[in-house]
């Protein structure tokens, strides 16, 4: 099924047991463009602006969360309120919203009604399309289940305010397949990138749920930019190497998309380039497209990746705001930066990015060590460890 406005040819795929048709391509509302640093402070004219060109040309999948451009994962960020904004002079007809339950933030089977209530006032809607546990862990998940999740998401479901019941999922593979098959669930959104094939779900957790039946919908196909910016010389030499050429972004959507199960990508987009690009690249979204030696180049691309990495940091911002003031993305970011791009002889060189970019409150020297990150932290990084290997690095 295709879609065609403006020149643009946009690819559809079942999305699982909720028998809809989504776009290939879905718009990730967790990184819109801001007016300064604050992540509070979205740039409301120009973040409608993309959202409705992407869905002017076929994108049909808008993605939120409660947190989303907040100050704190406890409190409703401006993303549902924008995203409600976007959605105005009839373009809520023409999608169907994601948004999640704060799992974290769940002490009582009543808060559950809370959140969704406040969440349908959020976002102006009475239905929400697809409606889904926020970041299940092994901690979150033992207190849902006590508190009787199950009981809340079928009288949603029944009451009409939400539409379909899904999750998110930030954890290890066991935990995975259990919590598929704890619960009638209608899709999953799962973290899957070339670098991450067998990381979290993975690729293993991704053809279990498609055979259970369930939507499979992709978050991180960029790993937080990381496969699409500033990559390093020895992995643009090898997609030089094909004789198609394309970004890489592409590269690294054309994977996932490569993949039959996968249904929707969420992609972050801040910038009407960035939005146009990737409407570009969905027209030939088709699974089972790339080439074997395309895969090829990918998987030596991944291996180099893997060799060069040291944080498994996608800048995703859960844990934020650190009460010492760290900005634990931006010190992962530059220490993995100096080991992808440096060299023994550069070090000052980054040493010197490093102290110039990051104010003194913000650097890995000013970790306390309360563990409050590590709680939050989607990719189970050892966060206080990595801090200090930052602080000897570059302090």
């Amino acid at each position: 099924m295709f879609s065609f406005k403006g020149g643009i040819l946009l690819l559809y795929r079942n999305f699982g047991k909720t028998n809809e048709r989504v776009s290939t391509l879905g718009f990730g509302c967790m990184r819109l463009p801001l007016i300064g640093d604050d992540p509070t402070n979205i740039d409301e004219e120009y973040a409608i602006k993309i959202l409705r060109h992407a869905i002017d040309h076929g994108v049909n999948v808008i993605d939120t969360a409660y947190p989303y451009h907040g100050s704190s994962l406890d409190h409703g960020g401006q993303s549902e309120p924008l995203v409600a904004k976007a959605l105005q002079d009839g373009y809520r007809e023409r999608v169907k919203i994601a948004t999640k339950l704060p799992s974290w933030a769940i002490e009582k089977r009543e808060d559950m009604d809370k959140f969704l209530n406040e969440q349908l006032k959020r976002l102006e809607t009475d239905c929400i399309d697809f409606y889904m546990v926020h970041g299940i862990n092994k901690i979150y998940w033992e207190i849902l289940k006590k508190l009787g999740f199950e009981e809340f998401l079928d009288k949603a479901i029944a009451d009409g305010k939400i539409k379909h019941a899904g999750f998110s999922f930030h954890h290890r593979l066991e935990l995975f397949k259990e919590v598929v098959d704890h619960y009638d669930w209608s899709f999953c959104l799962i973290q899957y990138n070339y670098l991450d094939e067998d990381y979290q779900a993975g690729k293993e957790g991704l053809e279990y749920a498609a055979e259970k039946g369930l939507g499979i919908a992709v978050m991180e196909p960029l790993r937080g930019g990381q496969l699409a910016t500033d990559i390093p010389e020895e992995v643009q030499e090898l997609f030089n190497k094909s004789n198609i050429k394309r970004s890489p972004s592409e590269w690294a959507l054309r994977w996932v998309w490569n993949h039959p199960e996968v249904s929707v990508v969420l992609s972050g987009m801040n910038t009407m380039d960035q939005v146009k690009e990737n409407l570009k690249i969905a027209q030939e979204a088709h699974p089972h497209s790339l080439t074997d030696s395309e895969l090829d180049l990918i998987s030596q691309a991944k291996s180099f990746f893997e060799e060069k990495l040291k944080i498994n940091c996608t800048n995703c911002g859960y844990c934020l705001p650190c009460p010492s003031g760290v900005n634990i993305p931006e010190n992962f970011q530059k220490y993995n930066d100096y080991f992808l791009f440096g060299s023994l002889e550069e070090k000052e060189v980054y040493r010197f990015h490093y102290m110039g970019l990051i104010t003194e409150n913000e650097r890995a020297s000013a970790c306390i060590e309360c563990g409050v990150c590590e709680e939050h932290c989607t990719q189970n990084i050892e966060i206080m460890n990595e801090l200090k290997k930052v602080k000897k690095l570059y302090e």
